[in-house]
Parts: structure tokens; C-alpha cells; sequence
């Protein structure tokens, strides 16, 4: 296992960087925030309401930027989806930081809508979908923790494996 999974079992495991930022911690899991893109249609990246932000679809893109494609439980493992998860979730993150400046602002990530782009027959979206989920808790100990959805599709855009989005709770 790589230091950076073992890493971010430990913070699942034990919370141990809860007090650690988010910036922090996404440092010592050794992950970079990915470039955000702007909108490929005529809608917006984040809608703020009150106190919530809620952001746009995003895919899974490995780091050269390319997206990760094909069908999981066809082309693609259930390993491949859920690191296509975790590419969609720190896209996702990218875009909070662009919103917010400073994801210290995150007061808790609310939930999460997971997209699978499924072979027929395949039934395991949640164990994909963990692939992000466990990032956010990994990223915002407690605070990442959120309801979900984990839906399999015939098709997404670009032939993505999953296309991700999230509610959070935001502080000013």
C-alpha cells in the first residue's frame, strides 16, 4: 500500500488531523488541487443560498488533467471508479476554494450526489462513491462526513466514470 493510502486510513481510522486544516491535510495526504475549468454550458460553478453552496457536477480527471473514462464493471474496476470518485471530490474541492478562498470556511460538507457510469448488471456505485467520500473526511475530518447518493447511469458526459456533486454548509 502507498504511504498516502496508509496515510488516509489512518485519518479515517483515527480522526488524527481533525485540527489540522484542510490544506493541511491535503498536503500530508499528498494531493494537489487540480486547476477548476470553467462551465461548458450555460449554467454556473456554485449557487450560494444562505448559508449553503452548492456546486456544479464535476468528473473525474486523473493529474495530467485527462478524464477518466469508460464504464465501471465493464472497461473499469470498482478500484478505477472509486479513484475516479476521489478525482471527481478534489475537483470539487478545487471549486469550494475558488468560491470560498479558504476551506476553513467549510463548515460541513452536507452531501454528496455520486453518478456511476455503469456497465449493465453493475450494482456496486456505493463502494465507488466511497472513493470520494472517503476524501472529504479525510480533507475535513467530522466535517466531511454527508448524506450521499450513489446512482448508477448508462451514460456521462465525456464517457466520464463518475461525475460528482456536493452541498456544503459555509461560515463567513
Amino acid at each position: 500500500m502507498k504511504p498516502h493510502c496508509l496515510l488516509a486510513l489512518l485519518i479515517l481510522v483515527t480522526g488524527a488531523l481533525h485540527a489540522a486544516t484542510p490544506e493541511e491535510n491535503l498536503a500530508a495526504l499528498d494531493l494537489a488541487l487540480p486547476p477548476t475549468s470553467a462551465p461548458v454550458a450555460n449554467y454556473v460553478p456554485a449557487v450560494r443560498t444562505g448559508n449553503l453552496l452548492f456546486l456544479a457536477g464535476n468528473i473525474g480527471r486523473d493529474a495530467a488533467g485527462r478524464v477518466i473514462a469508460g464504464k465501471v464493471g465493464g472497461e473499469l474496476t470498482v478500484e478505477h471508479g472509486a479513484e475516479a470518485a476521489k478525482r471527481a471530490a478534489l475537483s470539487l474541492i478545487a471549486n469550494l476554494k475558488a468560491e470560498l478562498g479558504d476551506l476553513r470556511r467549510v463548515k460541513r460538507i452536507v452531501r454528496v450526489g455520486g453518478f456511476v457510469n455503469s456497465a449493465p448488471g453493475f450494482t456496486q456505485q456505493p463502494a465507488v462513491m466511497n472513493g470520494a467520500s472517503d476524501l472529504f473526511v479525510a480533507v475535513f475530518g467530522d466535517a466531511g462526513r454527508h448524506a450521499r447518493t450513489s446512482v448508477g447511469v448508462s451514460e456521462l458526459p465525456l464517457n466520464a466514470a463518475v461525475e460528482a456533486d456536493l452541498v456544503a454548509e459555509i461560515v463567513d
